[in-house]
């Protein structure tokens, strides 16, 4: 997988009793009820007939020959697993004359399908005032959606998403994804919320949970290749959290995953409890880039066997999300 540099988005959403069914048990959370998937969601995943999904295959088929030379590519291509926060996967632009009225429309109904109704706002804010709107983004195709597997991406300036029909298996997503804004007064910052979220979990720790979760420098921002429950990973495992710091990081990620399809969601937990749970996660926070000396860490990281949430929030929010089965 190819890495450069970084950029990318995000905001809030799901319900507290959702996200509960979905979550994986966690032991030191005592006498409160296991968080366990629930047999009555409707699926962990999107699939092939999810709104996105379906405007991708809509969208597909309306390509001209031209059009499908310069942006369709077989699913294996390299370029589909290439990431980085400020980058083009093909050369023509959304607002181009390459593109019709009609596949612009269509490009923006796919955006609303994997994005919940926070997370289509925000990002639609944080395109505008970092590229000038989704119009200076680039989309490509990778598959045939309609012989089987396949995947839409965007990219640009601090974003890629894709939407996958659940095409590549045990994998949230449809690959890693990266959000950002380029704002670089932290409290302007689309994602600041996100920071606020992420240090209450860090206020809620004791003197020696801290000294733990607590690091000099972050890795590099794009290093997010998942490491198996044979992986090393910095900070404090939750584990090692009290049950109320436990139901905490719950809601955090609830609050991180918030932008997103619930369909998304529903598979990020999934592949969570699968490795493990909550409590097979590490947070860490970064002394490295503390933007106002206030001890606010604007660079912290999440991550487990098949999870990795890096946030580089200075001077601008970069964000990697790499979330699969590892292995």
């Amino acid at each position: 997988m190819t890495h450069k540099e970084n950029h990318g988005g995000a905001g809030h959403g799901v319900d507290r009793r959702s996200f509960m069914k979905q979550a994986a048990t966690v032991a030191a959370v005592g006498a409160s009820a296991p968080l366990l998937l629930d047999s009555q969601v409707a699926q962990a995943a999107p699939t092939s007939k999810s709104a996105a999904e379906t405007a991708v295959k809509r969208f597909y088929a309306s390509l001209s020959e031209k059009q499908s030379k310069a942006i369709c590519f077989g699913f294996d291509h390299p370029l589909r697993s290439r990431i980085n926060a400020n980058w083009h996967v093909t050369k023509p632009e959304i607002g181009d004359d390459f593109y019709s009225d009609d596949q612009r429309a269509m490009i923006n109904e796919i955006l609303k399908g994997v994005t919940s109704e926070d997370g289509y706002g925000r990002l639609q804010k944080q395109m505008d005032e970092d590229a000038g709107g989704v119009n200076f983004f680039s989309v490509a195709m990778f598959g045939n959606p309609e012989q089987g597997k396949f995947e839409w991406e965007l990219t640009g300036r601090h974003l890629t998403l894709r939407a996958d029909g659940n095409s590549v298996d045990k994998v949230a997503f449809g690959g890693p994804i990266v959000y950002g804004h380029g704002e670089e007064d932290a409290k302007q910052n689309l994602f600041y919320g996100q920071t606020k979220q992420v240090n209450k979990v860090f206020k809620a720790l004791d003197g020696k949970q801290a000294q733990a979760a607590l690091l000099a420098r972050a890795p590099k921002e794009n290093a997010v290749k998942l490491q198996g429950k044979q992986g090393a990973f910095p900070g404090l495992s939750v584990g090692d959290m009290s049950s109320d710091q436990v139901e905490l990081v719950e809601e955090t990620l609830k609050f991180l995953l918030a932008p997103y399809r619930q369909e998304d969601v529903d598979e990020v937990m999934s592949i969570v409890k699968a490795s493990g749970g909550l409590e097979s996660l590490n947070m860490a926070f970064y002394k490295q880039g503390d933007l106002d000396n206030d001890s606010m860490w604007d660079m912290w990281r999440i991550e487990g066997p098949s999870f990795v949430w890096h946030f580089r929030g200075a001077p601008h929010v970069h964000a990697y999300i790499n979330i699969g089965h590892a292995g």
